[in-house]
């Protein structure tokens, strides 16, 4: 059985994250929270526990901070970071302390579960119905594991699924990577087999059909949540993507 912290100066925010999923499902006994890095850090080396869920601004300080020095005692922990912002620099110091994943909030339940589906599998070794970790560690755009992908192009993916609501290009990511954006979209038409637009275009449309088949959310605000701010747009893409519209594969049209 699991352990689970979670790390929010928000109550409300703390006590939606116990409820957002059915932990007991998925192995996990015990779920402590606290308010603050002090005792977070506190709790991590005292309970050891499986996964660490820490909001990225705690009161004046920042998650990422404790996790790095978390990671100097070389505690087993697997971390991840929640935030309200979609800065660059919050998801790029993310990267550098190891988390499993950075997620935007209001924290996607299917996007939680898929990342703490993935540290079971992965890093946990144990199991979720039938899904193996082989699955897990695939890209669901591409269709290839991560590891078999460059530092760099995982470092975009991951940008891209932090960030994909946003008005991300592939200039805006040359631009953090102090990179000409030709070469960078060479680099990973290469590497991916697809360019960078391709590739968010076609996340952006799993997503939004993951979350038109499984709930009742209006269209708009779907198309919204997947980075469109205009609907026609968004059919035409999706429409183009699947050969469906929206309501035809939710099965109302």
């Amino acid at each position: 059985m699991y352990k689970l912290l979670i790390i929010d100066d928000e109550p409300q925010i703390l006590e939606g994250m116990k409820r957002i999923l059915d932990w007991k499902q998925y192995g996990f006994s015990r779920i402590d929270t606290c308010e603050s890095t002090e005792a977070a850090m506190s709790m991590v080396v005292d309970l050891v526990p499986d996964v660490a869920i820490f909001d990225v601004c705690i009161g004046k300080n920042l998650g990422y901070e404790a996790i790095f020095k978390l990671n100097e005692l070389h505690i087993p922990t697997k971390y991840v970071i929640m935030s309200g912002y979609s800065e660059f620099k919050y998801a790029q110091e993310a990267i550098r302390c190891g988390v499993k994943d950075y997620l935007l909030k209001p924290v996607d339940r299917i996007k939680l579960q898929q990342v703490i589906e993935k540290i079971i599998v992965e890093d946990l070794h144990g199991t979720i119905g039938n899904v193996s970790c082989e699955s897990l560690n695939k890209d669901p755009v591409l269709g290839v594991s991560y590891d078999s992908l460059s530092k760099l192009v995982n470092r975009i993916l991951l940008m891209i699924k932090t960030e994909y609501a946003q008005n991300i290009t592939l200039k805006s990511v040359a631009e953090r990577f102090q990179m000409n954006s030709t070469y960078l979209g060479q680099l990973f038409l290469k590497e991916s087999g697809m360019k960078f637009s391709e590739y968010l275009m076609a996340y952006r449309m799993l997503l939004a059909q993951e979350r038109i088949q499984s709930s009742d959310e209006k269209i708009s605000s779907i198309a919204l949540s997947v980075g469109y701010n205009n609907l026609n747009y968004f059919y035409t893409h999706f429409h183009t993507f699947f050969g469906k519209s929206p309501s035809d594969l939710r099965g109302k049209g």
